[in-house]
């Protein structure tokens, strides 16, 4: 579950679509998926997960039809502030950065059965 600072409202708003690569192969596969939990569990490992859901305050997941089939994975973040006087780093968007590079430092942010392309979109789920 994601937090609830929203007292001084969210920002630093970003969307972006996961897709997975099928390099040179013709006949690779692509995992089609059923709903967004089964396409988060593919794509990012549990420790991954549980960095999206602390650090971002407003979080929002959909499947993305990829020639006809759901086989990509989107979201759109946003993060609140735990206000006060508190160091940028301690905040949430710092948080999530920080934490996801020590997990991409650790191999540990992208599960083992993905090979995927991070793509940055301006439209927005919420």
């Amino acid at each position: 579950m994601t937090n609830s600072d929203t007292t001084f409202g969210t920002h630093n708003k970003q969307s972006a679509i996961m897709s997975q690569n099928d390099g040179d192969h013709e006949s690779f596969v692509k995992t089609v998926f059923a709903n967004t939990d089964d396409a988060i569990d593919f794509f990012f490992t549990s420790d991954a997960q549980a960095v999206f859901n602390e650090c971002c305050t407003l979080l929002q997941w959909a499947l993305v039809d990829d020639n006809g089939k759901n086989s990509s994975l989107k979201y759109t973040m946003a993060f609140g502030t735990k206000g006060g006087d508190i160091a940028a780093a301690d905040d949430w968007a710092e948080q999530w950065k920080s934490r996801m590079a020590t997990l991409q430092d650790n191999s540990n942010w992208a599960t083992a059965n993905s090979d995927y392309t991070s793509t940055a979109s301006g439209d927005h789920l919420f």
